[in-house]
């Protein structure tokens, strides 16, 4: 059908995807799934209120700088309580190899008063309870939610979207969209890790400025229409 992607086409009944194009996608997934078997979180983390602060910290900031603080984040306020009332000038020095301390440290005790106030310092399992919360967005709820509770989450970062983009699954930049787009591919079980593999391929081989094409397996073995490329 011109002018739509491969997830807003309709199938036999006109009612969803193509059947077709829904096996292409868990086949791109399956393949995802031999090139990187550990694909995961890459947010060190010890349970929801852990995951939760480390992911509202990612804001405008890689995995890797946010796993260099949190250990001495996490053992100077292991709780909502504890970060509630926390001492500002201390929140703000543990943060500042982040940058933007002042602001992140205000998110972060807004964060843990809520917490207390509304769940009993305890992160709700709900997404728009998370969503609720100071400082989490879709996307941060759908880290928690997926990665924390075990609940399936499509979670739409830049290479999730560019991804998806790249395989013909949406023709949208809005994360939103782009979601409805892949759970209208994928079984929801595939969503959480399937996200996880999309960006580990997304950092080393689909790359936004120079993707590796020759070096892909998806193109080897004709998954990939390169849309876009």
């Amino acid at each position: 059908m011109p002018g739509q992607t491969i997830a807003q086409s309709a199938g036999p009944l006109g009612g969803g995807p193509d059947p077709a194009a829904a096996q292409r996608a868990a086949d791109v997934d399956d393949e995802l799934v031999q090139l990187y078997p550990d694909a995961g979180c890459t947010l060190n983390h010890d349970g929801p209120f852990q995951l939760l602060v480390a992911t509202v910290l990612s804001a405008q900031t890689t995995d890797a700088r946010v796993n260099t603080i949190t250990p001495g984040l996490f053992a100077r306020y292991p709780d909502a309580a504890a970060l509630a009332g926390a001492d500002r000038v201390d929140l703000e020095t543990q943060l500042r190899p982040l940058g933007m301390q002042r602001t992140r440290a205000d998110r972060l005790i807004a964060l843990g008063a809520e917490l207390v106030t509304e769940h009993d310092g305890v992160v709700p399992a709900d997404r728009d309870a998370l969503m609720a919360l100071p400082g989490v967005g879709r996307k941060t709820a759908h880290v928690v939610l997926g990665n924390a509770f075990g609940i399936p989450a499509i979670t739409v970062d830049t290479h999730v979207g560019r991804l998806a983009r790249r395989l013909g699954w949406t023709a949208s930049r809005n994360p939103l969209a782009v979601e409805k787009d892949i759970a209208a591919l994928w079984d929801p079980a595939r969503w959480t890790d399937g996200c996880h593999r999309l960006i580990a391929h997304g950092r080393r081989v689909c790359r936004a400025r120079v993707p590796a094409c020759d070096a892909c397996r998806l193109n080897a073995v004709g998954l990939c229409p390169r849309a876009g490329v």
